[in-house]
């Protein structure tokens, strides 16, 4: 068990430390397009079209991985390793035929792709070159996902650990490489895409050693059709979900040419809270969650069970919003000057920074239902339910249409509608998880709304310190300039996280003194 519990520890800690890395290098990447050029149409047009290749690979391949790929994977990497490689042998000669056929397609209706993703305000000529460069990258994308469910099948997490973080480096090296060095425009970033890819796959070959991997054709083999059951749920709502993406960077891309360079410079930002926070303890309580799952299927303890199950599932809760709400209070009040210290350099202008706060304000609406979203879909999949959140996510896109298409009623749609749609869509989606989930257990009486009080004090009080020390804090430091910059977003973080800890740790919230505890037994 001692041993059970080191490798697990192991794995979380390459995977984290993964997952730091790539976050790091995608900001730094989205710094270095910001720089080079701006938010201008062009990284509107290379936005939607790596749209395609993206999407393409979460619909085919992205979630099939931990809904089906690794339990198979893991059940024959446990009971037969030949049956194992023939099985990968089939899925990625499979996904080599498919995708091969559907690239080649796609080269050719390119301009017809360009014409249905990108309106009337981007430069469609652009867009269908940009689509023909960042197409192929389907392929590399998918055959490392695949290669990454049979590595962590294989209990092998070094390499995976970190393909996020490859790709996201190759980008900015080709970027920067291309556009200093030869001055290429915005095509140098969709080539930067295809090398990423690619290293995905290269970096992660080491770990297939003792592999014996080949073309297979036996594409009527049992275990086909078992992954595809276990799939259809998912790829169902995960379809619905590609319809809403493709119509929001449509409606985006009418509302003006850099709206959708704005709304992804936005969403960059939302994304290092919600994986650093929703995502990693969402990861961690999901063993604990799927044993006390199992345990509920004997009716001798079911009550008991379900009773800790949903013990584990809040305690998660409540570390999401401690960690979450004051994060997103620190990006409303603090959006301009970390916006500027990240992306306005070069062609990234203030009016770009006062554009990106905008859509990032309105994302930050709905920050926190995002984020304990995230814990109640794992839920459901503990309990090998994975129907339950595919009919919900559908749901909650039409919740989204709803709320994006109504002002076009009474005016031309903005920016700010599409943002605060998809807002409106998480609030709906945790409406409705947390209405389901009761079947289990009831939702009071787990501290929830206490912990949630507490942290909104202390987050104002905070808040209220941040808006104060923006406004007095730039007076000690130089006028401008970089260190000027860092020492503003560094200083303001410190202090305002300094504030919340105090205030957290005043009111007694439930989580803070049970570490508080722990520590008192260590020492």
């Amino acid at each position: 068990m001692t041993e059970g519990r080191r490798g697990l520890a192991k794995a979380a800690t390459l995977i984290a430390l993964g997952n730091i890395a790539s976050r790091a290098l995608g900001l730094l990447r989205d710094t270095v397009i910001a720089g080079l050029f701006g938010a201008s149409a062009g990284v509107s047009a290379f936005r939607t079209a790596e749209f395609v290749p993206r999407q393409f690979y979460d619909l085919l391949v992205g979630g099939m991985i931990s809904s089906a790929l690794v339990p198979v994977f893991s059940e024959y990497a446990e009971k037969d390793r030949r049956v194992l490689w023939q099985v990968a042998s089939l899925i990625l000669s499979l996904t080599v035929i498919v995708l091969g056929v559907v690239i080649l397609l796609a080269e050719l209706v390119a301009p017809q792709i360009a014409w249905l993703l990108g309106g009337s305000k981007l430069d469609l000529l652009l867009l269908t070159r940009l689509l023909r460069i960042t197409t192929p990258a389907m392929l590399f994308l998918s055959l490392s996902g695949i290669i990454t469910g049979l590595l962590y099948a294989l209990k092998r997490f070094v390499f995976p650990a970190f393909t996020a973080a490859i790709f996201n480096a190759s980008i900015v090296t080709v970027t920067l490489v291309g556009a200093w060095k030869f001055g290429r425009g915005i095509e140098v970033v969709a080539l930067g895409l295809i090398v990423g890819s690619a290293a995905q796959v290269a970096l992660q070959l080491p770990g297939l050693r003792g592999a014996r991997l080949r073309f297979a054709f036996d594409f009527k083999h049992p275990v086909l059709r078992r992954i595809g059951r276990l799939y259809q749920p998912v790829i169902l709502g995960l379809a619905v979900t590609l319809f809403q993406t493709s119509l929001d960077r449509r409606l985006a891309n009418t509302t003006g040419e850099s709206s959708l360079a704005w709304m992804q410079n936005a969403t960059t930002l939302i994304q290092f809270p919600m994986g650093l926070v929703s995502v990693a303890i969402s990861l961690a309580i999901l063993p604990t969650l799927s044993r006390y799952a199992a345990q509920s299927l004997n009716l001798d303890d079911a009550a008991k069970a379900d009773a800790r199950f949903m013990d584990t599932l809040f305690s998660g809760l409540k570390v999401v919003l401690i960690l979450i709400i004051p994060s997103t209070v620190a990006l409303f009040i603090l959006a301009e000057p970390i916006i500027a210290l990240l992306f306005e350099h070069g062609a990234f202008t203030p009016f770009d920074t006062q554009q990106t706060a905008l859509a990032l304000r309105f994302y930050l609406l709905g920050l926190t239902f995002a984020a304990i979203d995230q814990p109640l879909i794992f839920a459901f999949y503990a309990r090998q339910n994975t129907f339950t959140p595919a009919m919900v996510g559908i749901a909650s896109v039409g919740i989204y249409l709803a709320a994006a298409l109504s002002p076009m009623l009474f005016r031309s749609l903005e920016m700010t509608d599409l943002v605060l749609a998809d807002s409106i869509k998480h609030l709906g989606h945790v409406t409705i998880m947390l209405w389901l989930i009761q079947r289990w257990g009831p939702l009071r009486g787990h501290g929830l709304g206490a912990t949630t009080l507490k942290s909104v004090l202390a987050a104002g009080v905070m808040a209220l310190i941040l808006w104060r020390g923006k406004m007095w804090l730039p007076l000690l430091l130089p006028p401008s300039g970089l260190l000027s910059e860092v020492l503003l977003v560094g200083g303001l973080i410190v202090i305002g996280g300094g504030v919340y800890l105090a205030g957290i740790a005043l009111l007694k919230v439930e989580e803070v003194e049970l570490i508080k505890k722990r520590m008192k037994r260590k020492g």
